[in-house]
């Protein structure tokens, strides 16, 4: 295993801080809050949407971007060089995100949602958007190579940027009619190289910025050894604190909606689950058979089950509205990854003790 940033406290099983330690029931209270927050109170979806700039949502940018700045100012950029030696992992990685996941969500949708075109659409959008943000708090808390993680959603997002707008034409106005599914007229017009770009620069770019921009400042003004036994210590908590608000206020803005139709919920739900779980499984096992160590592993799983579900969700509100079934789906992305990838975490944790045990574990 690769001598990485991997030690601070979101990462170790002891000495847990009492956010961490419970970080699952703080989720679910999370999002409980937000539905009966977005079901309850008046106001609340009318108030929140107020502080929206074209399809971007104030708060949930200033929240992804707060959760994801300190894992990347972990990173030791001056590594990553190492990262792209590795042309078997990278291969993996593209084969995984950009041909096994999107073909597998289009088939999931189609199978569960043929008789739902907006919900189905919502779907094949979120198997679309691959990973930037979330990814990062997965891999960390199972231990995976942070290193490898940058490298790889640094990778996807440019892969992102250039073929999104392709991918979807393909995916939704142009495979659907081959297979005698009907989506109806939907104008893609709006689904743009540059609107794509710009969702990507705000979640993953500033955020990759300035932990890149903190790394380099501080460790040459305060040396290596303050920077991540001191620092990075202090700030660590912000990924888990920006975390919990993201998701209490994007389920604010649905609450209304997931306690009304719940079955509508239910059924978008199934094959998100299906595909989560299948993808991780099928992902850590192509790893293990190319001889990736576990955090490697790990790494290549968590990229590979997680998905874009902020850029899913810009993109259905840009070209179908706030309030059409595209973006309902989208939605209910976060609402079945973020437990399932919690429980996620546990298998790989799991999976390391049974199958990686020989490895030295930092």
């Amino acid at each position: 295993m690769s001598d990485v940033a991997v030690n601070a406290p979101v990462c170790r099983r002891g000495g847990l801080s009492f956010l961490d330690r419970f970080l699952t029931l703080w989720i679910f209270l999370a999002m409980a809050v937000g539905v009966a927050s977005g079901y309850l109170i008046p106001g609340v979806e009318k108030f929140i949407n107020r502080f929206q700039a074209g399809t971007t949502n104030i708060p949930i940018a200033i929240g992804l971007i707060l959760m994801m700045y300190p894992p990347l100012a972990k990173v030791r950029y001056e590594e990553l060089g190492d990262v792209f030696r590795n042309w078997k992992v990278l291969g993996l990685s593209l084969v995984q995100n950009w041909i096994i996941g999107p073909i597998l969500m289009f088939v999931l949708a189609i199978v569960f949602l043929r008789d739902y075109p907006d919900y189905m659409t919502g779907l094949i959008m979120i198997g679309l958007a691959r990973c930037i943000a979330m990814v990062i708090v997965w891999n960390e808390l199972a231990r995976g190579d942070t290193e490898y993680c940058a490298g790889l959603v640094a990778f996807n997002s440019v892969f992102q940027v250039l073929f999104y707008s392709l991918y979807a034409w393909v995916f939704i106005k142009l495979l659907p009619p081959l297979l005698g599914v009907s989506l109806g007229d939907i104008d893609l017009s709006k689904i743009t190289i540059g609107s794509i770009a710009e969702s990507v620069f705000i979640y993953l770019g500033i955020p990759f910025l300035a932990g890149m921009i903190t790394r380099f400042v501080l460790v040459k003004a305060r040396g290596r050894e303050w920077y991540e036994r001191k620092f990075i210590p202090r700030i660590s908590p912000i990924t888990l604190i920006a975390l919990l608000f993201t998701i209490l206020v994007m389920f604010s803005l649905k609450g209304d909606q997931i306690v009304r139709i719940p079955v509508d919920v239910l059924r978008i739900a199934v094959p998100l689950l299906i595909y989560f779980v299948v993808m991780f499984l099928v992902s850590f096992w192509m790893g293990r058979r190319i001889g990736a160590d576990y955090s490697k592993t790990a790494t290549l799983s968590f990229t590979a089950a997680s998905n874009n579900f902020e850029l899913a969700i810009a993109v259905a509100v840009a070209v179908f509205g706030i309030g059409s079934g595209a973006a309902f789906a989208a939605v209910i992305g976060p609402l079945v990854e973020v437990p399932v990838l919690i429980g996620l975490v546990n298998v790989a944790l799991y999976f390391q003790r049974r199958y990686f045990a020989h490895e030295s574990v930092s």
